[in-house]
């Protein structure tokens, strides 16, 4: 999964050339645009999607889809939120990324409860799911209204207790599921806490109950030892089984600046999570050059992998003539074919010319089991076809 926007509009792939659709780039399926609300509405009721539309059909016509996430506070731009939705009335602080509220603080963050701006927040959402609700070239729409990055924290602004964040995400997550019923949601892992260990917490929790997935941005956040390198695998466990987590490492300059980045452990949080999409969070030409044995390695386990290990079946068989054919499948990844399917035969003359499908409805793929790494767990299943009429 690729940035083209991570939350500022110039990193990362905003510098792509039209044409570059990262092609060259083994396994990215996804591209990524997280974009404050203000670049989607500037103006009451005039709303921008071609910011979105442009980059985003440029991977779709080459089979990719796209994820997205409107965040409503950031520390790099005053208004994240639109400021004619303060002008209405919502109420908010003013605060600075590294002294917290400030009255004269050079950012806005709104009363996430507001009505005013739960009223702004509704019909941004609805609009949204107008245009993205249960189009197959959308992976997931996280929920990120709610703390700074739209992660869910705002222990960089105004501090909310435990109570109040519970209210805060129970009322966004109600808001996204109101108005998405078909694509995938997902929700930080912060909402409950950016760093309290442990599976369960009310937050997340009911998040599960809503049929929204995790998504855990604090991957290669912390230098990394035995004890502490990530925070909530476990709580991903109570997702992986239904659901594709997302997984978000720190920003790879960053992370090596301070001495916390280890592609192996980058490697390993995919195994621990069960993670289906791996956020590629830096300038994905240096990425790729400098952690090309890693990106292969997640590429070889990363959401499923279907393997078909033996498929036996006659060298001959007579026109509609029963005949029997044996699978021996694998899923070598490590989470679900969510959506399932079913393994189908297509035979062909030496022309090219499709002869006959045939499909083996006693095993619905999403059923194969989770490998662990190196130890495939295999699943044999009989049919019998048959070509044409008798």
């Amino acid at each position: 999964c690729a940035y083209f926007y991570s939350c500022r509009t110039g990193n990362y792939g905003y510098f792509l050339e039209p044409s570059d659709t990262l092609e060259w780039f083994p396994g990215v399926s996804v591209v990524y645009m997280r974009l404050p609300g203000v670049f989607i509405e500037p103006r009451e009721g005039k709303f921008n999607f071609g910011v979105l539309d442009t980059p985003a059909q440029r991977f779709i016509d080459k089979g990719k889809q796209i994820a997205i996430r409107i965040t409503c506070t950031e520390h790099w731009i005053p208004w994240a939120t639109p400021k004619w939705v303060k002008d209405k009335g919502a109420k908010g602080t003013q605060f600075h990324i590294r002294k917290g509220p400030v009255p004269d603080g050079p950012c806005w963050e709104p009363d996430y409860l507001d009505p005013i701006f739960l009223k702004y927040l509704d019909r941004m959402v609805g609009k949204l799911a107008e245009r993205y609700d249960g189009n197959p070239n959308v992976a997931f729409i996280d929920i990120g209204s709610f703390g700074i990055w739209g992660e869910g924290h705002t222990g960089f602004t105004k501090k909310l207790n435990a109570k109040e964040s519970l209210a805060v995400a129970k009322k966004h997550i109600d808001i996204f599921r109101k108005h998405f019923k078909k694509t995938q949601l997902v929700i930080s892992d912060d909402v409950a806490g950016s760093n309290a260990p442990g599976p369960h917490f009310p937050a997340t929790d009911y998040a599960l109950s809503q049929g929204v997935s995790l998504r855990d941005d604090s991957i290669l956040v912390d230098v990394p030892t035995e004890k502490k390198k990530w925070y909530h695998e476990k709580m991903a466990g109570l997702f992986w089984e239904k659901m594709p987590v997302v997984l978000e490492h720190e920003h790879y300059g960053l992370s090596k600046a301070r001495g916390a980045w280890d592609g192996k452990k980058l490697a390993d949080s995919v195994e621990q999570y069960h993670a289906s999409y791996m956020s590629i969070h830096w300038w994905p030409e240096q990425f790729l050059e400098e952690n090309a044995e890693f990106v292969g390695e997640i590429n070889k386990r990363l959401g499923y992998r279907l393997f078909p290990a033996e498929i036996k079946f006659p060298t001959e068989m007579e026109i509609g003539e029963e005949f029997p054919v044996e699978f021996k499948w694998a899923n070598l990844g490590v989470a679900p074919c969510y959506k399932g399917g079913f393994p189908a035969l297509t035979i062909k003359d030496n022309k090219g010319g499709i002869i006959a499908v045939m499909v083996d409805e006693s095993l619905n793929v999403k059923d194969l089991p989770v490998s662990a790494k190196g130890s495939p767990k295999y699943v044999e299943s009989k049919g019998k076809f048959r070509i044409g009429f008798k």
